[in-house]
C-alpha cells in the first residue's frame, strides 16, 4: 500500500511505514497523517503482524511538521491550524497505544514532530549519524504532538527541559544513557538491526504482545498497588485465550506453539 507521502510494506512479521518526502526531510503534512492512519488500519486486525516499524526515506527520519504548511494554515484561521494539530496529536496517540510493538528506525535527524514520533514508539534503534532534538523553540513554536508530556516521562524533567529550552540537536549515541534509545548501530546496519528484533517477536503471540504493552503503559500511570491489581485482572482474562492454552500445550508436547492472536 502506498500514498504520495507514505510507503507501507510488509517485511516478514513487521509492517514498515516509511515517510517518503525526502525533499522536505519527511516533514509532516495532512497526507502523511492520512498515510500513517491507513497503514495502521491495514495492520489492526492482522495477527501475523507482530510489529510496526516507522522510518524515513533519505537522510532524515522526520524534521517535524512542514513549516511551509504550518505558516499557510496559521495565516488562514486558528481553526484550521488547530484542526491540523489535533490530527497530528491523534495519530501520535494511535501509534503510542497501537496493540503491537511500534519500533522507530531512526535513519537520520528526528526533530520536533519527528522526535514526537520517536516518543510514541516502544523501541528505538538509531543510526549512528542520527541526531534528535525538539526544535520547536527555534521557530517560536510550542510542541503539538506531545513532546512536553512524553519527553519528561521518558528521560526525566531536567534532561527534557534542556532539550525543549535549547532546541539543540543531540547525537543518538549521547541519548543512549537517557533510555530514549535502545540501540545505536552503524548507518548501514539499521535495517538488519530492526530485522533481528522483529525476528525475536515473530514467534510470539500478537495478543500477548498487545496486552503486555497495555499493562506496562497503563501501569506507569497508576499507583503500584492499582497496577498490580490490573495485572492480576489481565491474567485472569488471558487464561481464557487460545494463545495461552496453545502455549502450554506446545510446552507439554515439546513443539513450537501455533499462536493465532486470540
Amino acid at each position: 500500500m502506498t500514498s504520495e507521502s507514505v510507503l507501507c510494506e510488509r517485511r516478514g512479521a513487521a509492517l514498515w511505514i516509511t515517510l517518503c518526502r525526502p525533499q522536505a526531510m519527511n516533514a509532516i503534512t495532512p497526507d502523511v497523517v492520512a498515510g500513517i492512519n491507513a497503514a495502521l488500519d491495514s495492520a489492526q486486525d492482522d495477527p501475523g503482524i507482530k510489529a510496526i516499524v516507522i522510518t524515513g526515506r533519505g537522510t532524515a527520519f522526520c524534521a517535524g511538521a512542514d513549516l511551509k504548511f504550518i505558516r499557510g494554515k496559521a495565516a488562514e484561521t486558528s481553526v484550521a491550524f488547530t484542526a491540523f494539530l489535533q490530527s497530528v496529536l491523534a495519530v501520535m496517540e494511535r501509534l503510542e497505544t497501537f496493540p503491537r510493538p511500534v519500533i522507530a528506525a531512526v535513519n537520520g535527524i528526528a526533530l520536533a514532530g519527528g522526535l514526537e514520533l520517536v516518543l510514541c514508539c516502544d523501541l528505538v534503534v538509531a543510526a549512528r549519524s542520527a541526531k534528535l532534538g525538539d526544535a520547536h523553540v527555534n521557530y517560536g513554536l510550542l510542541p503539538g504532538g506531545g513532546a512536553s508530556v512524553r519527553l519528561p516521562r521518558k528521560i526525566g524533567a531536567t534532561r527534557a527541559k534542556y532539550l525543549l529550552y535549547t532546541g539543540e540537536f543531540v547525537a543518538a549515541e549521547a541519548l543512549l544513557a537517557t533510555g530514549l534509545i535502545n540501540e545505536v548501530v552503524d548507518d548501514g546496519e539499521l535495517v538488519e538491526a530492526i530485522d533481528r528484533i522483529v525476528g525475536k517477536l515473530a514467534t510470539k503471540s500478537s495478543l500477548v504482545l498487545g496486552r503486555l504493552k497495555a499493562l506496562v503503559d497503563d501501569g506507569l500511570e497508576q499507583p503500584r498497588a492499582t497496577a498490580l491489581r490490573l495485572e492480576l485482572l489481565a491474567g485472569q482474562l488471558h487464561a481464557n485465550s487460545h494463545d495461552m492454552k496453545e502455549g502450554l500445550a506446545a510446552f507439554e508436547q515439546k513443539r513450537a506453539p501455533r499462536f493465532n492472536g486470540t
